[in-house]
């Protein structure tokens, strides 16, 4: 075996360095999914600079988030099937390509539609690059204690890529421009595409056909889903325009699942879902997703609206569920082979419920170290206990030319179970900030001045003190909501999944792609 291995280096010098280099190459991995998940929060703290440069309404801007979200995950199942026919290294390469051009084209937006457009580009590479990264994880490491430390770097990577994209658009937007926040991915993105090659096993092919019916219902039916909710959220759930949203996503998605049980090669084998486990941690981690959305998102709201902190410092804000998450990651990942993944899910859960239970009790005088850094810092290590047990549980017993559908899978509920949390916490939040801003309006034109209520009926605001009155209940009602899918997240921890210690292979059998 050394003799033939000496041989191979000798003959193909490439293909040695990328056997000898594993750190290098899962450095490669774990910086395509830093960048491609972070894209999904960076942009969050630079939205009011963005509105005011592009001219954005406060309804379209959402859309900003949603755009980027949504192409991502409704094509990812699209990208994994990609890697598993293409070859997955190849088509890792393409994905960040697509995704550096546009962040390019992002960043030089001049309109809103640009910016729109250039932040779905990102979705579609987004979604090529990050399902074929975490395959390619099976493709360069043994399966055992090897795998599982770099399914642990790249979880960790993945789960703090929300908060760090929060630090990092703090300090882009306030030292540079909010352009920066998308210029940032281009080098990155170059660098990626260039190491890859030399670093980075290529898998084995295998010839299929792609399910372009399958990609375009999947899509188009969870756009149509999240658009009926943020339509809601301003026009009421009688609209027309929402109601015809919400009947055009069942029938897209009815569509799909018809699609996927006759496709001779789906994007989503049914037959993955037959497997409790697997289903369960599909469930769990959409859940969760949609719980981890929502917190980024209206904490980011509060630091910045409330406590008046700077877009710099409300990213430090976020800096502790960074190191919380990566710390209950890697403790995970090093002690899965003792106790397997089941008690990580449950506690994990359990953590998450806690920190939302504890979040609900925001209001007006909340401080950030009284009533912020502890629910964010409980959320940090229940998010960080579940995604690597969830990652292997979903890869456990899965076929290796199937390996990129479950992992893709895998993907999108957390991008699809973000998206619709988000947007089912935001109309809950329109909602009950509608009903307090009509109270606190009648309780205000009882006391003001004739020139007050001119400023009112002229502009449509509450003064300062009313005004986040109606921000701080809006956003504790989202929280009361956000609880019942931490709810749902423990009880299919608990109820569902009965994964025990997953087997240890022998040391002799790695499992490798080809080079």
């Amino acid at each position: 075996m050394a003799t033939s291995s000496r041989a191979l280096a000798e003959a193909s010098p490439a293909i040695a360095r990328r056997g000898q280099h594993p750190g290098i190459a899962l450095t490669v991995i774990a910086a395509t999914q830093l960048m491609v998940v972070l894209d999904i929060t960076i942009v969050n703290i630079a939205l009011p600079h963005i509105q005011h440069a592009l001219r954005f309404n406060t309804t379209d801007l959402s859309w900003v988030i949603n755009a980027y979200t949504l192409t991502f995950g409704g094509l990812l199942l699209l990208g994994g099937r990609a890697g598993d026919i293409l070859g997955r290294r190849r088509v890792f390469v393409v994905g960040v390509l697509v995704f550096s051009l546009a962040s390019l084209l992002g960043g030089l937006a001049q309109s809103s539609a640009w910016l729109l457009a250039a932040r779905a580009l990102q979705g579609l590479g987004g979604a090529i690059a990050s399902p074929t990264a975490l395959a390619l994880i099976a493709t360069n490491f043994r399966e055992g204690q090897e795998r599982n430390r770099a399914f642990g770097v790249y979880s960790a990577v993945a789960g703090a890529g929300g908060a760090v994209g929060l630090l990092l658009g703090g300090m882009l937007t306030s030292w540079l421009s909010w352009r920066w926040v998308l210029f940032v991915n281009v080098p990155i993105g170059v660098a990626i595409a260039l190491l890859a090659p030399l670093y980075i096993n290529e898998s084995e092919r295998h010839p299929g056909r792609f399910d372009l019916l399958g990609a375009f219902t999947a899509t188009a039916g969870m756009v149509s889903l999240v658009y009926g909710f943020i339509r809601a959220s301003d026009h009421g759930w009688t609209d027309a325009v929402t109601l015809t949203s919400f009947s055009l996503a069942v029938v897209l998605i009815a569509a799909f699942l018809a699609n996927e049980r006759r496709a001779p090669q789906p994007i989503t084998p049914l037959r993955l879902f037959r497997d409790r486990n697997r289903s369960g941690a599909y469930g769990l981690m959409l859940c969760v997703s949609a719980t981890m959305f929502s917190i980024f998102f209206f904490i980011t709201l509060f630091v910045q609206e409330i406590l008046g902190y700077s877009p710099l410092r409300a990213g430090f804000a976020f800096l502790p569920i960074s190191v919380a998450i990566v710390t209950a990651a890697q403790f995970a990942a090093r002690t899965q082979l003792r106790f397997g993944p089941k008690p990580f899910l449950v506690t994990g859960s359990l953590l998450v419920l806690g920190g939302v239970i504890w979040a609900t009790r925001i209001d007006l005088g909340t401080g950030y170290l009284d009533g912020i850094l502890g629910p964010t810092m409980m959320f940090g290590f229940g998010m960080g206990s579940i995604f690597v047990p969830a990652t292997l549980t979903v890869v456990s017993k899965v076929s290796p030319h199937e390996t990129g559908a479950a992992t893709g899978m895998l993907n999108t509920t957390q991008q699809v179970g973000g998206s619709l949390g988000l947007s089912i916490l935001v109309t809950v939040y329109g909602t009950a900030s509608a009903d307090e801003a009509r109270q606190r309006a009648a309780a205000f034109l009882r006391h003001a001045t004739p020139r007050q209520v001119a400023e009112f009926h002229a502009t449509g605001r509450l003064p300062a003190p009313y005004s986040s009155q109606v921000l701080v209940h809006g956003i504790a009602s989202a929280f009361q909501m956000g609880l019942v899918f931490a709810a749902l997240a423990v009880a299919i921890a608990v109820f569902v999944i009965k994964v025990g210690r997953l087997p240890v292979p022998p040391a002799a059998s790695p499992s490798r792609g080809r080079a």
